[in-house]
């Protein structure tokens, strides 16, 4: 692995990371320690939760993920790894944490981090991000912005920058991020530190991959101009992008099994597009989800490239094929693709 050092900081992230949010439901504490010693052997040290995990949500294992982690990270010399987690926001349905979180404030950041870290048996975080924004948005597969007056979203920016602040001044993070965030709030994010001197966030993680790629419309702009890190999550596409889902046999698959995350990828032009990268892979000699990976980590944005994984054996997998370099003739010949199919599944 090579190490991204996120500009303006002296904070280094592995260009592939680990993500863990199928620990404490797909994947039992045995085998994400086995995960996570393997990912640490191969020069990993990005490891990347949220409070809210293991996905799918549910009061019953909410939490569970962090403490996995935390009872592995009890083990290693903390300061060889990076550890990021997430503040869950309200507008999701998630009524079991912190009794439903209404705000994005102080008070509802401070309970959040102090049970993350708890979990996690740390006394501070590397990355601190917020999981979604707070206001109403066309997240997790939706498209269409309708227009709902919530009040002065920037005035809300603006007080949760300011508790993260207080968090960073604690000392128990120390920097901070966005997640699943639009140009527009990105840019609020932004505007508001420089005028207000507060920290800056640093990486925002959002969804990247073949079939998804409308990070590249403003949001790559941002990255480039503002000196942000894309950590791209789902860059499988939830496995689609091993073709493993074109017979939709294995009834342990993670779609298959949670039919619930069909909005985003059980979109019609989704199929076809996967065959046609299928075809494209093969024809350079490549598995599929060698071409996917190297996709995302070819791009000038991407910080680091979240891998996850149910097996200790699909995380071989995908780590070896993480490290296989596209030609330039694989990378223009998926343009051509997605010239045809744009981003089946946003």
């Amino acid at each position: 692995m090579h190490n991204y050092h996120l500009p303006g900081t002296d904070l280094a992230v592995s260009d592939i990371g680990l993500g863990t949010m199928t620990f404490g439901e797909q994947t039992d504490k045995t085998q994400a320690h086995a995960q996570l010693d393997f990912a640490l052997s191969e020069g990993i040290t990005l490891f990347d939760m949220a409070e809210m995990y293991p996905v799918p949500g549910r009061p019953e294992t909410q939490g569970a993920t962090e403490a996995i982690v935390g009872e592995w990270l009890a083990r290693q010399a903390r300061d060889h790894v990076v550890i990021a987690t997430k503040v869950a926001g309200p507008s999701r349905g998630f009524t079991w944490i912190r009794g439903g979180p209404l705000a994005l404030d102080l008070a509802n950041m401070r309970e959040a981090l102090e049970g993350s870290l708890r979990r996690l048996r740390t006394d501070y975080v590397d990355l601190y991000q917020i999981h979604w924004p707070s206001r109403p948005l066309p997240l997790f597969g939706g498209t269409q912005y309708e227009v709902r007056e919530t009040g002065d979203e920037a005035a809300r920016i603006e007080e949760q920058l300011h508790a993260l602040a207080t968090l960073v001044a604690e000392g128990k993070v120390r920097y901070i991020g966005l997640s699943n965030e639009t140009p527009w709030g990105t840019m609020r994010f932004l505007e508001a530190a420089q005028r207000l001197g507060l920290p800056r966030v640093i990486t925002i993680q959002n969804a990247y991959n073949l079939l998804n790629r409308s990070f590249e419309a403003g949001l790559s702009e941002i990255c480039h101009r503002e000196r942000l890190g894309l950590l791209a999550y789902s860059p499988l596409a939830f496995g689609l992008l091993t073709g493993k889902y074109l017979t939709h046999t294995d009834p342990e698959a993670r779609l298959n099994r949670f039919p619930q995350f069909g909005p985003r990828y059980r979109k019609p032009a989704i199929d076809p597009a996967v065959e046609a990268y299928a075809h494209i892979a093969e024809s350079f000699g490549l598995p599929l989800g060698a071409l996917a990976l190297g996709f995302v980590r070819s791009r000038i944005f991407t910080a680091s490239t979240l891998l996850g994984a149910s097996t200790l054996d699909q995380l071989k997998e995908n780590v070896a094929h993480a490290k296989i370099v596209l030609s330039p003739e694989a990378l223009a010949a998926i343009e051509e693709i997605h010239l045809r199919s744009p981003n089946p599944a946003p």
